[in-house]
């Protein structure tokens, strides 16, 4: 039987105490040794049951208490006030051993859901400088490489100079964007950014993205269509410099993983108070191992393919930065060679 509280526990051994000294009583008077008085006994049980139950009652608890007040100074964050340590005690008084024992064990859990998320946060942290000193890495050293080659004598070479410093320019444009994406996404993260909503036309936006980019997905062969009419407005209240960010950059991912002579959609669907907008493509597709990953800062699904094709790796990380900073919600869908659809929600202008 277990004992958790400590009135039952005090009970119980003054019932007992009383039943022992009752068997002696009883006994001498067997042996003759003293004359039998009911009232003798009665009183004298009374006044030990009460003696023994009081005493045992604050002994326990005193003692209890003071264990359970070590506990609580490991489990609670905060110094107790005097007033908030007699609140612990009347809480604790029916049944302490059971309720700390709970507050223990959420406690516990608690703290091994604490180091898990912090384990998870190094690690993404690791991750995040080993990705950024790549990225700055490999452009300063093609640069260094170049100048080095120029300074040894291919500054006299004509046929090698320009073409040189050229590609220098093109490392120092990757740096330059790279520390630009990194601002941004700081600043979103930090808040520091307010987003500057007004009532304007997605659709209107949506062409002005794609004139922007018809040069490249031209190369590409890749064509941009509507799933609606285009001829019909689309109004949001949301800022639409942040939005044509978020659509210049999906639709830049939706060229560079594109299929030769492929097609890129843009659709609008009405959701009573938002506007869904997808950008759907039916390019090479992503497995489904990645899809959890795909807006981490720095995550590329072909690492090689990613920066050969260029950019810093922080696109849909702004993306999703940009649309949370609206209180709405971004997702993707994909199936490999077959295409892949990201869709976010912004509020009805």
């Amino acid at each position: 039987m277990k004992f958790t509280n400590p009135v039952r526990l005090a009970l119980i051994i003054s019932l007992l105490t009383i039943v022992f000294f009752s068997l002696i009583y009883s006994l001498l008077v067997l042996l003759n040794k003293i004359p039998f008085s009911i009232a003798v006994i009665l009183t004298f049980d009374v006044l030990l049951f009460i003696f023994t139950y009081f005493l045992l009652k604050n002994i326990l608890e005193k003692l209890i208490f003071e264990k359970i007040k070590v506990i609580y100074k490991i489990i609670q964050s905060l110094k107790l006030t005097r007033v908030e340590k007699k609140a612990l005690r009347t809480t604790l008084g029916e049944d302490m051993i059971n309720q700390v024992s709970k507050d223990v064990m959420d406690w516990a859990e608690d703290k091994k859901a604490e180091i898990e998320q912090l384990r998870k946060a190094e690690a993404y942290r690791r991750e995040f400088l080993a990705n950024v000193s790549h990225e700055i890495k490999t452009p300063i050293s093609n640069i260094q490489g170049y100048i080095s080659t120029l300074l040894s004598g291919g500054l006299e070479d004509h046929y090698v100079n320009r073409d040189f410093l050229l590609k220098t320019e093109k490392n120092i444009d990757r740096l330059i964007e790279l520390v630009d994406d990194l601002d941004i996404i700081s600043s979103l993260e930090s808040g520091e950014v307010r987003m500057e909503k007004s009532r304007f036309d997605i659709q209107a936006l949506t062409k002005e993205v794609f004139e922007f980019l018809e040069d490249i997905a031209k190369a590409g062969n890749i064509k941009f269509i509507f799933g609606n009419d285009e001829n019909t407005p689309v109004w949001v209240y949301a800022d639409r410099d942040r939005i044509r960010q978020v659509l210049v950059n999906l639709l830049d991912n939706s060229i560079k993983y594109g299929r030769k002579e492929g097609r890129t959609k843009v659709s609008f669907y009405d959701m009573d108070e938002n506007f869904l907008i997808e950008v759907s493509d039916n390019g090479m597709g992503i497995e489904k191992d990645h899809i959890p990953r795909l807006f981490e800062r720095f995550y590329r699904v072909d690492k090689h393919r990613s920066r050969a094709e260029g950019g810093t790796g922080l696109g849909l990380a702004i993306v999703k930065h940009i649309i949370e900073a609206h209180e709405q919600t971004v997702n993707v869908r994909s199936s490999p060679m077959i295409g892949s659809t990201f869709s976010f929600t912004l509020k009805k202008g």
